[in-house]
């Protein structure tokens, strides 16, 4: 699976069209999960770290009007040279929600899963480790309680985190997620 562009290149890409910080915070992080997740499960880790990094790509553009989410993403990444299996699969993480004409769609393959399951655990990662006052200590068990607590990090779709269960268990995820996110703490405020 080659890619068109570097990293640095598609770092400076997800700026282009995005400025607010917190989802900078995102898209690292995403891309950091994604890279964990790849390496453990012996996927292409460059291939699923520029998918984290640029999966909501076009986020800047169209987050006054969610509906429109993932709509200017395809000819953004077409013009940067992705080819369409990369731009369908970064798609993908969007089946099910009221956008982009993705509501009916539904996932069913692992690179969907990955993609999808770790750009979504991010958000309550990220809301436990400032909860704790850093990332440093955390562990699967605390992440996990605060998983089952439903009023914790309300905004994180707990489905989705959960199709990661189609290629590998939650625990193993969980490890995964915060270890990935720990080796980029500096980057994304968690120190």
């Amino acid at each position: 699976m080659t890619l068109p562009i570097t990293r640095e290149e598609a770092f400076e890409l997800v700026k282009k069209y995005n400025s607010d910080e917190k989802d900078i915070i995102h898209y690292l992080e995403s891309e950091a999960v994604c890279r964990g997740v790849a390496a453990k499960l012996g996927e292409d880790v460059e291939y699923f770290g520029m998918l984290g990094l640029l999966h909501d790509v076009d986020w800047g553009l169209t987050k006054a009007n969610s509906v429109e989410h993932l709509t200017k993403a395809p000819a953004i990444l077409r013009e940067a040279g992705f080819d369409e299996e990369f731009i369908e699969l970064l798609v993908s993480h969007g089946y099910g929600f009221d956008c982009a004409g993705l509501l009916d769609r539904k996932r069913g393959e692992k690179k969907e899963f990955i993609l999808a399951a770790s750009e979504t655990v991010t958000g309550i990662v990220h809301a436990y480790a400032l909860m704790r006052g850093g990332i440093e200590g955390m562990g699967v068990k605390g992440l996990k309680k605060k998983f089952k607590d439903k009023n914790f990090a309300a905004g994180c779709h707990r489905e989705i985190v959960r199709e990661i269960e189609n290629v590998m268990e939650l625990d193993e995820f969980f490890e995964v997620a915060i270890e990935s996110i720990k080796k980029i703490r500096g980057d994304v405020g968690l120190e």
